[in-house]
């Protein structure tokens, strides 16, 4: 009796992830934009990141590239990230699918307050998107982690190690590194700092088409943040060149 019973409710288990998976409302991309608030990004940056983020979903090349896709939808979920203390979902799980949508999801983002906290934890990041993921009411073909930030991984356990676990998951990462001459927190003495976007192609991105995007000119940064959302959202592997912010 007690196996039977065993066997029913591990088969009630069954039917019900798989009534949840064939309820998820299908989108073509699941996208975790995964946003470094460290305190090595100051103010010009956190604006810029932020900015660039909420042009970009107001741009109608990025809502093209949306449209461009089967299911002409994709679900987006916002993560603000530092140290391995804090990890936080700021925008939930959203879906983006035309002009009124992007312009709303605009609007969020820069209506979101400033937020500043210690060390930089790129594999607090991953852990903590995939189980944003793990929350996703949609079912995307594809997932994507977007990390963006300043300085390499100095909290936690190595980068590389949640990234091939992401990977492992079916989940590609791109990144986006703010290049400066700023020191970054976490090297010291005899340590050479390695070069930022040497680092996120080392230790951080991975999967199919996996890239990154490297700013070093604050003025084109609007501009990188759309072009590589179009890659991303289009899935396309090469890179794209949609400059003027009106057409």
């Amino acid at each position: 009796m007690r196996l039977w019973r065993h066997v029913v409710s591990v088969l009630a288990g069954i039917l019900l992830c798989n009534a949840i998976a064939a309820a998820a409302e299908p989108v073509d991309l699941e996208l975790v934009l995964a946003i470094d608030v460290s305190r090595s990004i100051d103010d010009e940056e956190a604006a810029l990141q932020r900015e660039g983020y909420a042009e970009a979903f107001r741009h109608p090349a990025v809502i093209d590239a949306i449209q461009s896709n089967p299911n002409r939808r994709i679900a987006v979920a916002y993560v603000e990230w530092a140290g391995t203390h804090y990890q936080k979902l700021t925008i939930p799980w959203t879906v983006i699918s035309d002009a009124a949508s992007g312009r709303r999801y605009a609007d969020i983002i820069m209506g979101q307050p400033r937020v500043s906290e210690r060390w930089t934890s790129i594999s607090g990041a991953i852990d903590f998107s995939m189980r944003v993921f793990a929350i996703s009411p949609y079912q995307g073909t594809r997932r994507v982690i977007d990390i963006s930030g300043d300085g390499v991984n100095n909290n936690g356990r190595p980068s590389a190690d949640a990234r091939d676990e992401a990977l492992a998951a079916g989940v590609t990462i791109n990144g986006l590194v703010i290049m400066n001459d700023r020191p970054v927190p976490g090297f010291y003495g005899s340590f050479s700092q390695p070069a930022l976007d040497v680092f996120y192609r080392d230790n951080v991105i991975g999967g199919p088409g996996a890239f990154v995007v490297a700013i070093e000119d604050f003025s084109t940064f609007a501009y990188a943040i759309r072009n590589k959302l179009i890659r991303e959202i289009a899935n396309l592997d090469h890179p794209v060149d949609v400059a003027r912010s009106g057409d």
